[in-house]
């Protein structure tokens, strides 16, 4: 029996950690299992807000208002 065949049946009890992930029934997961479909959902639905709140965040005017305001701290503390 060449090397490259896979056995003819599976382990009663996978001992190791490779053949319990051989074994591992993910194609059923995602079928059945509702998480899956609605994360990728979300992630579609919410990506662009987060890009918004990323892009406010991280404008110019933004920026120089935090550092006026931590100029400012820092003026008070010394």
């Amino acid at each position: 029996m060449p090397e490259s065949d896979p056995p003819a049946r599976p382990m009663k009890y996978p001992y190791t950690f490779s053949a319990k992930i051989a074994q591992f029934p993910i194609k059923f997961y995602f079928q059945n299992q509702w998480i899956w479909r609605y994360y990728f959902i979300s992630l579609v639905l919410c990506a662009p807000v987060f890009y918004s709140i990323s892009k406010l965040a991280n404008s110019p005017a933004n920026k120089a208002k935090w550092a006026e305001i931590r100029k400012r701290e820092a003026e008070e503390h010394h």
